[in-house]
């Protein structure tokens, strides 16, 4: 009788993603996948109509409250990540699929002329150019990993200096792309193939050629690798990583001597500002008012504090709260009518948006009622903003206490290694958004009066 009346334990969700032997010492997994809990594949097909259309709005709270099964966990990103329209059916799904793979085999390809060694199985972690374009000749036999004596034609070629300022920057980045593969997940079994290194490493390689005003940035294998152990066929994890830089690339933009990142820093700043103003100045006072701090957690969004599993559930539950139904119009540059412009929605279409997504409007729709915003209204943040924000409310207490130089904020926060709570986490995050619009909005009707 006791057995039945015992909760499921569930199963914990790096158990669907081996490990190599002895690499147990890392992140422990918290968030177990439950039946009845976590979105399983069954719930998922039931939300879908005969034509494939999905209704979102059944599956972005069960997604929020437990995530997704691993078996399914490719699919569902590609929705909530705006690869494809929740309304479009199979077929539309399918023709869109065909021919994003098709521009991708166009990518590899023209990065493959440039550089042989793309799509080849294989990749490099020696530098393979100078600044000023000399090519280095032969980086595969100073690896020692091509038994095969290159072709006069090619070894002709790497001798001859490289003019056009962009493939001198994009080859720039190739080595830098190989030391990080190698460094990236090595924990887990998957990586142990070498044809998954070669395609993490032509994945990063084509997206920096992709999308040169970016290029390439550390802190991106991290994010691409959940994505080629999700999607088998490589253009899908592409398009699926791509689709995620969208959101992202802001961070990996650099221009001068500062980081796109830094925006988001200061924006972690001024709501730490607002929700814990006696914290704030506790970090400005020992020179961390920069919060610099926080830079990795933004970067690669809580890939070093948790483990594999809950990182993959952290992300997922963030694209549920922030999901917006209009993401793959507004990609695609749909001329097809969009709502995404009308703050006050019925009760039926606003539920096809996220938790977080639906507040942000709702606070719009208080601070907009003309076509421009008011200049007290709140510019929507990414909810990873507040999640370091509630990593620091988690903390405070001892980052108040304890903290004597930001050699201590950093020892405190690299403590969460392992100990970190994604949902707590999330839930928390909720709360200081919450929090955050209600103060904000309190100090700019204060400052109006003034």
């Amino acid at each position: 009788m006791m057995n039945i009346l015992r909760k499921d334990p569930g199963l914990p969700t790096d158990s669907f993603y081996e490990v190599r032997a002895g690499f147990s010492d890392g992140p422990k997994t918290n968030f177990r996948i439950k039946a009845g809990k976590t979105l399983s594949e069954k719930r998922w097909r039931a939300s879908f109509s005969d034509e494939g259309c999905i209704d979102i709005s059944k599956c972005l709270g069960r997604i929020y409250r437990g995530g997704v099964h691993p078996s399914i966990r490719g699919e569902v990103w590609e929705i909530l990540l705006g690869c494809y329209d929740h309304k479009s059916t199979f077929q539309e799904r399918e023709q869109i699929r065909q021919r994003r793979r098709e521009q991708y085999a166009e990518l590899k390809e023209s990065c493959k002329k440039m550089f042989p060694i793309v799509g080849s199985g294989k990749f490099i972690t020696a530098r393979v150019i100078t600044a000023n374009g000399d090519l280095i000749h032969n980086p595969m036999e100073v690896l020692g990993t091509s038994p095969e004596k290159p072709s006069t034609t090619q070894s002709q070629e790497t001798v001859v200096r490289e003019h056009d300022k962009d493939i001198i920057q994009w080859k720039l980045a190739l080595h830098q792309i190989g030391l990080d593969v190698v460094r990236t997940d090595r924990t887990l079994m998957f990586y142990e193939k070498q044809e998954n290194l070669a395609k993490l490493w032509d994945i990063l390689a084509v997206y920096a050629w992709f999308d040169k005003d970016v290029g390439y940035g550390q802190g991106m294998s991290d994010l691409c690798s959940p994505m080629i152990m999700l999607l088998e066929d490589e253009a899908d994890a592409f398009w699926c990583f791509e689709r995620l830089m969208r959101r992202l690339r802001g961070n990996f933009r650099c221009t001068g001597n500062t980081v796109g990142v830094e925006t988001q820093l200061d924006n972690l700043a001024s709501v730490t500002q607002v929700v814990d103003p006696k914290l704030h100045r506790h970090l400005e006072h020992l020179g961390g008012g920069g919060y610099l701090f926080a830079f990795r957690m933004l970067m690669v969004l809580f890939r070093r504090e948790l483990s594999f599993g809950d990182s993959l559930y952290l992300w997922e539950m963030m694209w549920a709260l922030e999901y917006n139904p209009e993401l793959f119009s507004l990609y695609e540059g749909s001329e097809t009518e969009s709502k995404s412009d009308s703050y006050i929605l019925k009760r039926k279409a606003i539920r096809q948006y996220g938790k977080y997504e639906r507040a942000n409007r709702r606070n719009r729709a208080r601070a907009k009622p003309g076509p421009e915003p008011e200049p007290g209204s709140v510019t929507p943040l990414p909810i990873a903003v507040f999640l370091v924000a509630s990593v620091l409310k988690d903390r405070s207490d001892k980052l108040m206490t304890e903290a004597r130089g930001l050699d201590d904020v950093v020892k405190i926060l690299n403590d969460i290694s392992g100990n970190m709570d994604a949902k707590k986490t999330c839930t928390g995050a909720m709360k200081i958004h919450k929090k955050y619009l209600r103060r904000y909005e309190s100090r700019q009707k204060r400052h109006s009066i003034m």
